[in-house]
C-alpha cells in the first residue's frame, strides 16, 4: 500500500506528476481552505501533508497525524504550524527558502514606487473617467530617487531589496538581528543602523523580519511617531511583526504619507478603516506570486516530500528550535 500524502490546498500540476509516482496522492484543487476539522481529518490518514501558511496546523491537529512524517509547507515561512510540539512528536516540517526573494523583492519594489506614485488611486481616478486633462496638483506623490531606504531585515529578501536601490541612487540603511559581513555590507551599499535611528533617518521603510516572539508587534505606535510625516511604510514578511491598527491610526493623522501592505496581523482579514483609506495599498499576500517562483517553490516541495518517503532527511528541514 502507498503512503498517502494530502495536499491541502491548490498545487502546480508539474509537481503533482513529480509525486503521483510514488503515493497514493489525494488533492484539494480549488480555493476553498480546509477547516480545522478538515485537518485533522487529514492528518489522521496522512503520511505526509503539503499544506498553506492558511492553514493553522495546532498541536490538536498533530496529534490526530498517528502516522505522520511530514508537514510540507508550501511558503518559506512556517508560523502557522507548531514545529516545536511537531519535532516532540518526531514528525519532520520543511518549507521552501532559498526560491522566492528576488521575486518578493521584485513586489516590493513596485509597492515603493506604487504607494509613493499614487498608482492605485490614480488608476481608479481614471477608470472612472474623472480625469479631464492635465492639472498641476493632481496625485502629487513623493521622489524615489536619491531617497534614503530603511530595510528592517536583512536576510534574503530583504538583501535582495537593499540591492536594487542602487538603480535608484538611494542611500540604505539596515537593521538585522546580527549585523551582516563587511563584505556584504559594501556590495550592498548598506550601512547598519539600529533601529531607531533607520526609521528617523528613512524616506521608505521596508520590513523583511521573521515573526517571533521578539519580532511581533516590534513595529506600533511608538515606531511609527518615529517616522519622518513624508515617509512610506512598506510590509511583505509577516502580518503580526507589525500593529495594524497603529498603522491605520499614523495614516489617518497623516504621522506618515503612506503604506502598502501584502500581509495583515489577522490575516486575512483587515483592520477595520484599512479600506477606507485613500493612502493605503492593499495587495492580497501575492509576495512569491509568479508563475516561476510558485513551480519552483512547489518543486522544492515535492523534492522534500520525496525525502520523507525514502527515508532521508528532508533538504528544507526547519529546526525545532524555530517558531
Amino acid at each position: 500500500m502507498k503512503p498517502v500524502v494530502t495536499v491541502t490546498n491548490l498545487f502546480p500540476e508539474k509537481a503533482l506528476e513529480k509525486l503521483s509516482p510514488h503515493c497514493d496522492l489525494r488533492t484539494n484543487q480549488t480555493e476553498n481552505a480546509p477547516s480545522a476539522s478538515d485537518l485533522e481529518k487529514i492528518a489522521s490518514e496522512s503520511v505526509v501533508m503539503i499544506t498553506y501558511l492558511s492553514d493553522k496546523v495546532d498541536q490538536g491537529i498533530i496529534d490526530k497525524g498517528s502516522n505522520l512524517k511530514l508537514i510540507a509547507n508550501y511558503g518559506a515561512g512556517f508560523n502557522n504550524i507548531d514545529v516545536g510540539y511537531a519535532s516532540g512528536k518526531r514528525i519532520w516540517v520543511t518549507n521552501t527558502p532559498g526560491v522566492l526573494h528576488e521575486t518578493t523583492a521584485d513586489l516590493t519594489w513596485a509597492m515603493i514606487l506604487g504607494a509613493a506614485r499614487n498608482i492605485v488611486p490614480a488608476d481608479g481616478y481614471t477608470r472612472k473617467n474623472k480625469f479631464k486633462g492635465w492639472s498641476a496638483n493632481m496625485y502629487l506623490g513623493g521622489d524615489v530617487y536619491g531617497k534614503t531606504l530603511g530595510v528592517i531585515g536583512c536576510g534574503e529578501i530583504g538583501s535582495a531589496v537593499a540591492r536594487r536601490a542602487s538603480g535608484f541612487n538611494m542611500r540604505v540603511l539596515y537593521c538585522n538581528r546580527n549585523r551582516l559581513p563587511a563584505e556584504k555590507e559594501q556590495a550592498l551599499n548598506a550601512v547598519y543602523t539600529p533601529l531607531e535611528e533607520l526609521l528617523r533617518q528613512s524616506d521608505f521603510v521596508t520590513v523583511h523580519a521573521p515573526l517571533s516572539e521578539q519580532t511581533q508587534h516590534m513595529i506600533g505606535k511608538e515606531q511609527f511617531l518615529m517616522m519622518k510625516p513624508t515617509a512610506y511604510f512598506i510590509h511583505t514578511a509577516r502580518g503580526k511583526v507589525v500593529d495594524d491598527k497603529a498603522l491605520v491610526e499614523a495614516l489617518k493623522e497623516e504621522k506618515i504619507a503612506g503604506a502598502a501592505l501584502d500581509v495583515y496581523e489577522n490575516e486575512p482579514a483587515l483592520t477595520e478603516g484599512m479600506t477606507e483609506l485613500e493612502n493605503l495599498m492593499l495587495l492580497p499576500h501575492i509576495g512569491s506570486a509568479s508563475h516561476e517562483t510558485r513551480d519552483t517553490m512547489a518543486d522544492l516541495v515535492a523534492d522534500n516530500v520525496l525525502d520523507a518517503l525514502e527515508g532521508k532527511t528532508p533538504r528544507c528541514l526547519v529546526p525545532s528550535w524555530q517558531k
